[in-house]
């Protein structure tokens, strides 16, 4: 099943990528693509007095948020990272019927 290649790839990069450094915050940012029809995943990090950092994990061409709420589930039993979503203002996850994202962030 493409599900397990897509999360095997995610949490490999995260597990990677998370170095859990002192005075340095980490997080999982999800954007939706409605133009070309993906996710794509990022792993963000901020530094103490240095800028933020943001490293493409993986794009996910299978546009279908059941897909991708059993996805972020998944990753969530992985990572305790907190996860942003970008892009999804006004949707909801199709089996929860949480909704995905509030409002737009200032730069929507």
């Amino acid at each position: 099943m493409h599900m397990n290649k897509d999360l095997d790839l995610i949490c490999q990069r995260i597990d990677e990528l998370f170095l859990r450094q002192y005075n340095t915050r980490y997080w999982l940012q999800i954007v939706d693509d409605p133009y070309d029809k993906t996710y794509n995943f990022f792993f963000d990090s901020l530094k103490k007095a240095h800028r933020e950092k943001s490293v493409p994990l993986h794009t996910v061409t299978i546009y279908d948020l059941t897909y991708l709420e059993e996805l972020v589930d998944d990753i969530q039993k992985h990572t305790q990272l907190s996860i942003q979503f970008e892009g999804f203002t006004g949707q909801h996850w199709p089996k929860s019927q949480r909704i995905i994202q509030r409002k737009k962030h200032w730069d929507e």
